[in-house]
């Protein structure tokens, strides 16, 4: 058997903290520990908001256009560097996070390199089109994610409901299910703080709404707006909480004067935010797992979450929170009037999430992809596809 050496190419690592950003971070530690060599390449700026773990090789970038605060970046290819960097590493298996020009660069090296290559679907990317006025793209958007996925011999997908939409959309290759995992003793319905809530205005018998993620408006937040709004009308113990930054927040400030804007948080506040919590409410539907979402059914929340790929691999409708159809301000209304109107409902959805939370640990998921790592080590190099 070769030795594990992996190369990670990535759009998103330490620049920005979002699921994929921790996610792979989270990997690479993982892989560190158990002595795997593992090199990252992906973009960076110059006062990231990550303090990264292993060896991080800059790729050249520059800010998305339409990202007013440039949170996103593009790569505009492979320096001579760093594939210096990347032929004296010399990987057995070169790993793909992101099909970005980075990403396609990587894959042409390691296919003629006769270097293993495998991928991970961390990002809708097609489903992001219609927030940039880009539907007409879409088709192509389709094209070009197929064909790249399907010249890998792995492709590492987070739930059985996102394999189901991506062979709907021509994937065929190999897909195994690389889950997302929760800290189960960092988010804990134990992190509520009574104290905490009053500080922010909540009264005891409140009712607290909570959005965590970044404040972008492709994760429908006019929905989560509209939703506990017309709520919060007929129930005045109604309160929304909106945790979490982007470019989005001031208009969404403006728009929720009533609402309490915490800003991003990480680790024990974050814990405790949850925590302090009633309902989590998420109607993005362009998320392929929706590690927030599995943040608060560690935390005992009910979650009202959007009947989409991603969500449905965690909320059992009925049981554990409820689906909505995508972008339905009412079905979203309704939902949310039958979970804060039934304080029993709420009792037995917040003990169902901690329970069905509990299945899901961070070293057991990251082992299993240990092991499809040296699965593919013994399979034959994909073929030369471009």
């Amino acid at each position: 058997m070769k030795e594990l050496r992996v190369a990670l190419f990535t759009g998103n690592y330490n620049h920005i903290k979002d699921g994929v950003s921790l996610t792979l971070n989270r990997l690479v530690r993982f892989l560190e520990a158990q002595d795997i060599p593992v090199l990252i390449f992906g973009p960076t700026i110059e006062e990231p908001e990550l303090d990264h773990a292993g060896r991080l090789v800059s790729l050249p970038s520059f800010p998305i256009p339409f990202s007013n605060r440039g949170e996103y970046r593009i790569v505009t290819g492979l320096s001579d560097e760093a594939e210096r960097e990347l032929e004296d590493f010399n990987p057995t298996l070169v790993h793909i996070a992101t099909p970005d020009v980075g990403g396609l660069k990587g894959l042409r090296w390691a296919q003629k390199n006769n270097v293993q290559v495998v991928a991970s679907y961390h990002t809708h990317f097609a489903s992001y089109l219609k927030y940039y006025g880009l539907t007409p793209l879409e088709f192509l958007a389709w094209r070009y994610l197929s064909w790249f996925y399907n010249s890998c011999t792995h492709n590492y997908v987070p739930s059985q409901s996102m394999v189901d939409e991506l062979e709907s959309h021509g994937f065929h290759s190999d897909m195994k299910i690389w889950a997302r995992g929760v800290n189960t003793t960092l988010f804990s319905p134990q992190k509520r703080d009574e104290k905490w809530r009053k500080k922010l205005g909540f009264a005891a018998d409140d009712i607290v709404v909570t959005f965590v993620s970044r404040l972008v408006w492709e994760k429908a937040l006019d929905t989560y707006r509209d939703s506990v709004q017309r709520v919060a009308a007929v129930n005045p113990k109604v309160k929304a909480l909106v945790v979490g930054d982007g470019p989005a927040k001031v208009e969404l400030e403006e728009q929720m004067p009533e609402a309490r804007f915490t800003g991003f948080l990480e680790g024990e506040d974050l814990a405790r935010a949850y925590a302090s919590s009633d309902v989590f409410f998420f109607p993005s539907h362009t998320e392929t797992f929706g590690n927030v979402t599995l943040e608060a059914m560690s935390s005992g929340l009910p979650c009202l979450v959007a009947d989409a790929t991603g969500s449905r691999s965690l909320v059992i409708d009925g049981e554990n929170g409820f689906w909505a159809e995508p972008e339905n301000k009412k079905d979203f209304t309704g939902k949310l009037e039958q979970i804060v109107g039934n304080p029993e409902l709420r009792q037995k959805m917040k003990e169902a999430s901690r329970k069905r939370a509990l299945e899901f640990e961070w070293d057991a998921i990251n082992g299993r992809l240990v092991e499809n790592y040296r699965e593919a080590l013994a399979l034959p190099v994909p073929q030369n596809h471009y």
